[in-house]
């Protein structure tokens, strides 16, 4: 974090124990001790928050493409069908077509028939 050598430490403790007195050093270098515990704790929570934001945010944006992607092909999908759904019904209903006139012309009374058995006087 600081580049502090071991040099610089020895003199910060040197007026450290001349400003503070042999007595108070002790608790107060437990108490600095603890803050920068505190510090880097906090420091590290931080960065961990951040991190976890960032791949957050990355989550979002993949699920996004992943949707996007979705719905492409769920078009694409979609035309398909409908393009073989006309392939296959145009023939059907052609088929259907024909099936029906064939079935009326069965069904229907040939009028020579009809026609023959009405004329033809019995003698």
């Amino acid at each position: 974090m600081f580049d502090i050598g071991f040099s610089e430490l020895v003199v910060i403790g040197i007026v450290a124990l001349l400003v503070i007195g042999p007595e108070r050093l002790p608790k107060v270098a437990r108490t600095v001790g603890h803050l920068l515990g505190r510090a880097q704790r906090y420091v590290s929570d931080v960065k961990a928050d951040i991190n976890r934001e960032m791949q957050l945010d990355e989550l979002r944006k993949l699920q996004a493409q992943v949707n996007e992607s979705a719905r492409s092909l769920e078009n694409s999908m979609r035309q398909e069908m409908s393009s073989l759904q006309a392939q296959v019904e145009t023939p059907l209903q052609d088929a259907a077509a024909s099936l029906r006139s064939v079935g009326e012309e069965t069904h229907s009374p040939r009028p020579t028939d009809a026609t023959a058995s009405k004329e033809t006087p019995r003698a």
